[in-house]
């Protein structure tokens, strides 16, 4: 395989995003974003503009889709917006402001995915102990005589495909993040219990509800269903499938299990989605009964569902059709536009329920009486989440099928976190706070390579299946406590391994933060040696002392053109090393060929997350461009297997 030019693939990603230039030059921005951005026009602080705020799924849902356009773009308005939506709700004791524990409603712990954002980001206590408080609700929740939660502790004994959607994923991100494996058992039984008593076996479609107690006027006398199939209601099911199983560990028992559930509700949804229009009613199984309609927020959840699944690997790629009609659909049947930054979601029913007062009989009458609106939050979240999963699918994949290990060897810190769980940080893949990497890895990731870690020495053997290697930050005695250094050995096996075909990277610190003597004993195999000196020193926020403006044409940042990198280690170049980014006399990154692989080095840990997440630099420093540039860079440089 030829290696194809970065300019090339950057201007595929550029097209592919739904960017185009109108007859005035304006470039038109993704749909996804011009969506985010009528969203944040309009619900500024909360959902309840002009009325009193109250704690509600609507502006969690809303928030799902904002997080997945911050994760994709880099762009710290998006954060801003959860974090003050957030915190117009959390005390800084971790209490909610409107929230009942004792209500015991499902429905109220979904906005707990918004507050491990902002825990995991900031560090904020408040954020944790007001996620701690939702988990506790899921602790003591009223539960099914087969242990499913109750939707609301007003409807007992009832299930609703909602719940799924509103419980289970903060449910499964929360015990991944405390390391709470037997949760997961809990999370797969209310996935399957769910699907034994609403499945409707011919179709494969789901009822909305499903009583127990079969007291509910709605409720089958024998089965305990409810007699129609609501499409948003599968919609909260699915999108509740595909988030969920993201944290499931690889090899727990009841993974596969909840993946074939997954499986099985793609097949009923494809078999319902409009030939004509390819997105989906109201009441899924009825296109022609009187007064249906195609719906927005259903047709949106569906989508993302099957997008999602099919990129995590739980569908196969024959749904791909499937998500490319409905998403065509969805912007034909369901987007009005406003201007070249706005658009708005049209046709989403705005409540569905059984039960309560006024009694709502689950009757198909009774769904096609209730209001559909515009820009309604749960259609509009979900066509953001949909559209953001088609804008990953849309970017190049220059690194599919490529490996990139990140060392866990060198750079090896750990720390307690508040929950007394003790765990690696600093320049980590899983570390999504300002010291990690995570944002890295989704450029990566999003660029269709596999993420890999490696805890123990690099040898040929254990480096085989990676294509690129990134060492960072090599400890120091006051990091960590025995730190494992660089060697003639593991420098004799990187050598090889590079001579080989591998990409190694070389991402340091300043002296005073990074080992660099016995480091030296690496990087000089390929010419390159780190200077034990510090330039671009920057206090506070007086940005510009480390700013460098990147020349045009620049062979690995095509896209940026200024960029941020503080207190830095030179590099001194010998052969067969070469200047990859100079300043003045300073070599600050540097390149070199040798045999069939590939160096790149710079003297800092540069793309951590504090300086490319959006939030704290000003927006002329293109940071994350220019780390979409160089991934782009490096797995370009791999060689054909």
């Amino acid at each position: 395989m030829k290696k194809i030019s970065v300019i090339a693939v950057l201007i595929l990603a550029f097209s592919c995003q739904g960017l185009f230039v109108s007859a005035q030059g304006k470039t038109t921005k993704p749909v996804s974003e011009r969506l985010a951005a009528t969203a944040m026009e309009r619900w500024r602080d909360s959902m309840w503009t002009g009325r009193p705020a109250k704690w509600t799924y609507d502006q969690g849902t809303v928030m799902e889709g904002i997080a997945a356009v911050w994760k994709r773009t880099g762009d710290g308005k998006y954060f801003d917006f959860i974090k003050r939506g957030m915190d117009l709700f959390i005390q800084p004791d971790g209490s909610i402001r409107t929230y009942k524990l004792a209500d015991y409603n499902i429905d109220n712990v979904k906005n707990g995915r918004a507050l491990l954002v902002l825990y995991k980001v900031t560090g904020q206590e408040k954020y944790l102990k007001a996620a701690q408080l939702l988990r506790q609700q899921l602790s003591t929740h009223p539960r099914t005589n087969e242990g499913g939660f109750w939707h609301k502790k007003v409807y007992p004994y009832q299930m609703w495909l909602d719940g799924l959607y509103m419980g289970q994923p903060f449910y499964a991100e929360y015990a991944a993040m405390t390391n709470d494996h037997e949760a997961f058992n809990d999370i797969a039984r209310q996935f399957i219990l769910m699907e034994k008593h609403s499945v409707h076996p011919a179709t494969g479609l789901l009822y909305h509800g499903y009583d127990e107690s079969r007291q509910q006027k709605w409720a089958d006398k024998e089965t305990g269903r409810s007699p129609h199939f609501w499409g948003r209601a599968m919609g909260w099911y699915g999108m509740g499938l595909v988030d969920a199983l993201e944290y499931f560990p690889a090899n727990h028992p009841k993974r596969d299990s909840v993946i074939a559930i997954l499986n099985r509700f793609a097949t009923a949804v494809q078999k319902v989605q409009d030939a004509k229009s390819g997105v989906w009613y109201d009441i899924l199984d009825r296109p022609t009964g009187k007064g249906n309609y195609l719906e927005s927020s259903a047709s949106s959840m569906f989508v993302y569902a099957l997008a999602k699944g099919i990129r995590l690997g739980y569908l196969p790629q024959s749904y791909l059709p499937v998500v490319e009609k409905g998403y065509q659909g969805l912007q034909k049947e369901f987007i009005e536009v406003v201007n070249a930054d706005r658009v708005n979601l049209t046709k989403t029913v705005s409540v569905s329920g059984l039960g309560g007062s006024p009694y709502r009989d689950g009757s198909y009458e009774y769904y096609l009486s209730e209001k559909v609106i515009t820009n309604d939050p749960k259609g509009v979240g979900a066509f953001i989440l949909a559209a953001n999963e088609m804008d990953l699918r849309a970017m190049p994949k220059p690194g599919l099928g490529k490996t990139i290990t990140l060392d866990y060897y060198f750079n090896n810190e750990y720390k307690k976190d508040p929950t007394g769980i003790i765990s690696r940080y600093h320049y980590t893949w899983e570390d999504n706070a300002n010291s990690g990497f995570s944002l890295l890895g989704n450029i990566f990731k999003n660029a269709g390579a596999s993420l890999n870690s490696l805890t123990a020495a690099p040898t040929a053997a254990n480096l085989q299946n990676s294509d690129i290697y990134i060492i960072v930050d090599p400890d120091t005695e006051k990091e960590t406590a025995a730190p494992n250094f660089m060697t003639a050995q593991s420098a004799d096996e990187l050598y090889k391994w590079v001579h080989n075909g591998g990409v190694l990277v070389l991402m340091t610190n300043d002296h005073t933060n990074a080992e660099l003597k016995k480091f030296n004993t690496l990087s000089e195999r390929f010419g390159i040696r780190f200077n034990e000196d510090m330039v671009n020193a920057v206090k506070n926020d007086q940005y510009e002392t480390g700013a460098f403006a990147i020349p045009k044409k620049h062979p690995i940042f095509q896209t940026a053109k200024k960029v941020y990198i503080k207190e830095i280690s030179t590099l001194n170049l010998s052969s067969p090393a070469k200047p990859a980014f100079t300043s003045g006399k300073n070599v600050i990154m540097a390149s070199a060929q040798v045999g069939k692989g590939t160096v790149f080095a710079v003297g800092d840990p540069w793309f951590y997350n504090e300086y490319v997440d959006g939030r704290k630099l000003p927006a002329q420093y293109e940071n994350f461009k220019a780390a979409t540039d160089l991934v782009y860079w490096l797995v370009n440089q791999v060689p054909a297997r």
